[in-house]
């Protein structure tokens, strides 16, 4: 697959986003059971997000589906995405999982990372939704289930007193990137304040920030990447430009976000996020490229088309350990979060 996108391969990220959320084993259940009768199936816990190896991963093989319709309506998938959301995204499956949210004990369910999932979903069928009517439908139908996390995330955010900087699920900014798209489409102004407020809060003293730390052995987040990317989000362009002039790594640090990571066993479930790491690191270089200082930009095209050809081919060939989640990611340093 080569570094830009072709119908070709919108195509096979589809097919996929299509095998992996109708594959229902194994599923990696991060469930509260409260007693006997919560001991239950995946499809009967989740019956809109079961399959692609866990819920986070279910949402945004969703939010997979989509963008590829978005990129290319005519896909010869096409009509097996439109069945497929009919069937999943149906008020009574969306009831569901609003109410399995709402049980006492699972107030912090998939926080942050699958609520920026759930929300980056919702603003892609609302974009969607403006080429493809059948989109509105898909949307108003998840809009209670965002509607509670949009509001778990504003009643969270200002409890939150420090970020989690792990290059895994936990990570605050990645989450908050995600979650602010859907605020500005959603115009929730309440959400992209709060999260404009608790970004700067946490991140406008971070200066020199230590690259050479990264990454850890199962990261697929570059910690200090999707800060930047946040900042840039909630950051007028000149006020980002100035915070990037304190925040940047020493230059022997930067070097570390520049060369891809070795992904010594690509069938670890946990190894196999360094390609995850890969391609996250390309869909920040690429966002944030227009921003950066001059004589840096050179450097980080070439590190994001270098991070894309390392890791590229394991979003559609490969163990499912990565395969259930990674064309995701991939799309992301293709088509970026925001189209």
């Amino acid at each position: 697959m080569p570094t830009s996108l072709t119908q070709t391969d919108i195509e096979a990220l589809a097919r996929v986003a299509l095998a992996n959320v109708a594959t229902e084993y194994p599923f990696h259940l991060v469930h509260l059971a409260r007693g006997p009768a919560d001991v239950l199936a995946p499809r009967r816990l989740h019956p809109a997000f079961f399959g692609a190896y866990d819920w986070h991963s279910c949402v945004h093989m969703h939010w997979t589906l989509a963008r590829c319709m978005k990129l290319a309506s005519t896909l010869p998938s096409s009509a097996s995405i439109v069945d497929h959301f009919d069937k999943r995204l149906t008020p009574a499956a969306i009831d569901a999982e609003c109410d399995y949210l709402a049980a006492t004990g699972r107030g912090a369910f998939e926080r942050p990372y699958g609520w920026g999932w759930l929300l980056q979903l919702w603003a892609e069928l609302d974009a969607l939704g403006e080429q493809l009517p059948a989109a509105a439908r898909w949307r108003d139908a998840l809009a209670p289930l965002a509607d509670l996390i949009a509001d778990r995330l504003v009643r969270w955010l200002p409890r939150a007193e420090y970020p989690v900087r792990a290059g895994t699920h936990g990570n605050t900014a990645f989450a908050l990137v995600l979650a602010h798209r859907y605020a500005v489409r959603h115009r929730n102004a309440l959400l992209a304040a709060t999260i404009a407020e608790q970004a700067q809060r946490w991140f406008t003293a971070d200066r020199a920030y230590p690259a050479d730390y990264e990454p850890s052995g199962d990261d697929f987040l570059s910690g200090g990447l999707c800060e930047a990317m946040l900042m840039m989000r909630v950051l007028p362009a000149d006020d980002w430009r100035c915070w990037w002039a304190a925040f940047a790594p020493e230059p022997a640090a930067l070097a570390r976000w520049l060369v891809p990571a070795n992904v010594a066993d690509a069938t670890d479930p946990k190894i196999v996020h360094l390609h995850g790491l890969n391609l996250s690191r390309a869909w920040c270089w690429r966002q944030l490229l227009p921003q950066l200082p001059a004589p840096l930009q050179q450097h980080a095209e070439a590190a994001a088309d270098a991070h894309l050809r390392a890791s590229l081919a394991t979003a559609t060939t490969g163990d499912y350990v990565g395969t259930h989640w990674l064309a995701s990611f991939a799309l992301l340093a293709l088509s970026g979060d925001s189209t």
